[in-house]
């Protein structure tokens, strides 16, 4: 089995965003030479999260409100007497770091409508994204 790790990064711009990073990974993929195992995408950071759903800008609205109803930004959460964050953690947490995709055929597997997307949940900040390639 072959092991392949590449990093990249994102640049949010806002607070609270969603960035579609599905051609990086898939290049990725690509680099790895790997033609069938498993790829792993994932965000180091404690307020950042990955997901793999549709990128069409109706919905992404509402990942965004979802978050802001469901974690509330505004809501007097403990953790927000030192940064202000919380809400971010908490989403992070519960939504996760990561996500595993097959490789077949040297191509990330994904649904036709499932992209990868990088969720900004304390922006703007730079973000690093961990792609591990295994496999044959």
């Amino acid at each position: 089995m072959r092991v392949f790790v590449k990093e990249f990064t994102v640049r949010s711009s806002e607070r609270l965003q969603v960035i579609d990073i599905t051609e990086k990974v898939e290049k990725v993929v690509k680099e790895s030479g790997i033609s069938n195992g498993i790829a792993l995408v994932f965000v180091p950071h404690a307020t950042a999260a990955i997901i793999a759903n549709e990128f069409e800008p109706r919905i992404v609205e509402d990942y965004l409100e979802l978050i802001r109803q469901v974690f509330k930004p505004d809501y007097p959460w403990k953790h927000n007497t030192i940064d202000n964050n919380a809400h971010a953690h908490l989403a992070s947490a519960l939504i996760g770091p990561s996500r595993c995709f097959p490789v077949a055929g040297g191509r990330l597997v994904r649904g036709t409508w499932q992209s990868i997307l990088l969720l900004e949940l304390d922006g703007p900040r730079s973000r690093r994204i961990i792609v591990e390639v295994m496999g044959e």
